[in-house]
């Protein structure tokens, strides 16, 4: 049985129907390709839309700031696609174009060799094969690979065989079809091997290893962090900062911000000693009310647990500098990470609500 024959076959009959399939335009497909960079089809889809519709070009993207950029992102996470988005935008206006060669669309900024693949299949017929999450694990399953596929000599592995797997005349049509098979057929759970058309040469399937492949070495420790977030009340005002390079959240906004150190996972439960932590900002506690407490969140490498305060004032507590003051009813106007969308939720649901 031939693996790649077999596929597209396949393809033909269970491909899904997907917007940016139907044009070879590549600004809707790249940004289709961002979009869905670990996000689910259901969920990017409306964002994929709503990109179009603010920004309907490349140059009106370009065009945008980084603000607009970041406040229609919100809800996705890792926001350094959108500010990776935006600037590859910008790089593209700058050249007069889209690229059209791997080389060319690999150098955009956020650009690696999957999307740049993707991007060069799709929209030009490049002859690039992109090896996703779901190339990674058929290929794994179906050829019995047991090299990590995070490690430098899984990668060069599964990109050598993905090349040599490739159809250079219907690169488009193999990647998609390796894209739909690994996302509604070989899951990661439950995968449909009963009735599945490579079943019978499948190494994985045919030896009972499905479950354990592929392969994946575990590097990073998963860090915990507590954070407290103090929204601020005053008159009408509330003070937010945006967030510096170098941590989560990079542009993003947010309100008062202090982060506790954690040091076992008892003292996680102790509650905090908000005099003191407080202190360097306002003298007055007699409004602060605690909203919600050890509000879990979970990212790549980190897991984050929140308190939420709302503190009402008369008086305009000091802050750092990087603090700026704004109308209340301005708070959507800026984006903001999914812990501080609940912080306001919870603010709104309180007896004092946001106008």
């Amino acid at each position: 049985m031939d693996f790649t024959l077999t596929l597209l076959k396949w393809y033909e009959h269970h491909g899904r129907s997907l917007p940016w399939r139907e044009t070879t335009d590549p600004y809707p497909i790249w940004l289709s390709e961002v979009i869905l960079q670990q996000t689910r089809i259901q969920q990017g889809m409306a964002y994929w839309q709503r990109f179009l519709e603010h920004f309907p070009s490349v140059e009106a993207l370009a065009a945008a700031s980084e603000d607009e950029v970041l406040r229609l992102w919100q809800g996705l996470g890792y926001y350094s696609r959108a500010r990776n988005l935006h600037a590859a935008a910008r790089q593209i206006v700058e050249q007069g174009g889209f690229p059209t060669t791997l080389e060319d669309i690999r150098s955009l900024k956020g650009v690696g060799d999957y999307t740049a693949a993707a991007v060069g299949s799709f929209a030009f017929g490049l002859p690039a094969a992109a090896v996703d999450g779901n190339a990674y694990r058929v290929l794994a399953r179906y050829f019995g690979i047991e090299t990590p596929i995070n490690s430098t000599e899984g990668k060069k592995e599964f990109a050598a065989l993905s090349a040599q797997l490739l159809p250079h005349d219907r690169a488009a049509d193999y990647n998609q079809a390796m894209m739909d098979f690994g996302a509604t057929w070989c899951m990661p759970k439950s995968p449909r091997c009963t009735d599945c058309p490579l079943a019978e040469t499948c190494v994985a399937f045919r030896e009972g290893r499905v479950g354990q492949l592929p392969v994946k070495e575990r590097k990073t420790k998963i860090q915990t962090r507590h954070l407290i977030y103090i929204y601020i009340r005053c008159q009408g005002m509330t003070a937010i900062r945006r967030r510096g390079a170098g941590d989560i959240w990079q542009g993003l906004w947010e309100p008062l911000t202090i982060e506790v150190k954690i040091e076992t996972k008892d003292k996680e439960q102790e509650p905090k000693d908000m005099s003191s932590l407080l202190h360097p900002f306002t003298p007055s506690l007699l409004s602060l009310r605690l909203l919600r407490t050890n509000v879990k969140h979970v990212l790549t490498h980190r897991i984050l647990l929140a308190d939420f305060y709302l503190l009402e004032t008369e008086e305009r507590p000091s802050l750092p500098g990087d603090y700026i003051w704004i109308a209340e009813e301005e708070i959507d106007r800026y984006a903001v990470p999914r812990l501080v969308e609940l912080l306001l939720e919870e603010v709104r649901a309180s007896d004092s609500p946001l106008p």
